[in-house]
């Protein structure tokens, strides 16, 4: 049983980390906006 606690605790705080991470990223950073054009083939256009 020591052993299943111990993996559970393991999972736990790497499962934590993993959100602290993905929280810290969604927050902290900001994308930075560009922009975007790009020409179309008149053959794509009619499909």
């Amino acid at each position: 049983m020591p052993t299943l606690f111990r993996i559970l605790v393991v999972l736990a705080v790497l499962g934590g980390l993993g959100y602290a991470a993905l929280w810290a990223l969604a927050t902290k950073v900001e994308p930075q906006e560009r922009e975007l054009s790009f020409t179309v083939a008149p053959e794509k256009i009619g499909k």
